[in-house]
């Protein structure tokens, strides 16, 4: 959905806990998964036929992670149907445009006429192309979001399922706005150990930082770049979505850091709302 770089930059410090926690998986991966489809397509449900320009300077956003025509993961998405269909299929007539939307990163959606239409009718009959959303969101964000939190040794499930949203909406990469970007400031304002009691104790900087004194400064630091990011073109986007940051900060001060088969956190209105499990 967000700008990409070539590699992912693991730029928090390295943790030393000896008890390795996996990657998010079952009910609260899907938990996970469907708390961020509420700020990114308004309830939990996955619309694997949702396609639109927001008019955010990355072309058509689509699919369950918002994938943009512009940030080439839209693309990246295309290629995998197509290798399921054996290349000959209803998007094929966009091919030539995507290769150089992927090349140019532009926004501009001339030569996608009735990509929508296309998009819109394959997410709801065709299940070759939900399987390839749901590739190449876990190979392009879920994936790369869980080995950040490996890095961290984070051991709590909000905090690795914030590290996912934060990736959905910022980006895997190194710059100012991107996930890295958010975590190497949290790091860096940890001059000292922080006690908690979460149970969990992150190796920051060579200090021992409670996970979720770490899990709160960091959302603290994302809903400053939310406000304030860098790259200008996306401010009036993000200033409207700071909910999905006040909702980690209620899920966290309802001490939800371990989830299982549902939990409650705000919707867009900021009304809280129960999340359930559903696989």
């Amino acid at each position: 959905m967000r700008t990409l770089t070539a590699t992912i930059g693991l730029v928090c410090a390295l943790a030393t806990s000896s008890i390795a926690n996996a990657a998010l998986s079952g009910c609260a991966k899907n938990l996970a998964l469907r708390v961020t489809n509420i700020y990114e397509n308004g309830d939990t449900e996955f619309h694997y036929d949702y396609c639109e320009n927001i008019h955010d300077g990355r072309g058509y956003t689509s699919g369950i992670a918002g994938f943009c025509t512009g940030t080439s993961d839209a693309w990246v998405v295309l290629q995998e149907y197509h290798r399921m269909t054996g290349g000959k299929d209803e998007f094929s007539q966009y091919d030539a445009v995507m290769k150089k939307l992927d090349k140019s990163g532009s926004g501009s959606t001339t030569g996608l006429d009735g990509y929508c239409k296309t998009w819109e009718k394959l997410g709801k009959s065709d299940p070759k192309f939900r399987t390839a959303q749901e590739k190449v969101r876990d190979e392009m964000y879920f994936d790369p979001s869980q080995k950040l939190a490996d890095s961290l040794d984070a051991q709590l499930d909000v905090t690795r399922a914030q590290i996912y949203d934060a990736s959905i909406q910022h980006g895997i990469g190194e710059g100012y706005d991107s996930i890295g970007g958010l975590i190497k400031r949290t790091n860096e304002s940890f001059k000292a150990d922080a006690s908690g009691s979460s149970g969990s104790t992150l190796k920051v900087n060579g200090h021992n930082v409670d996970e979720i004194v770490w899990l709160n400064k960091f959302l603290k630091v994302r809903m400053d770049d939310l406000k304030n990011p860098h790259n200008k073109e996306t401010q009036k986007e993000w200033s409207g979505s700071v909910t999905r940051v006040k909702s980690y900060q209620y899920i966290v001060a309802q001490k939800q850091y371990r989830w299982d088969s549902s939990i409650k956190a705000l919707d867009n209105d900021g009304k809280v709302a129960e999340v359930k499990c559903k696989i």
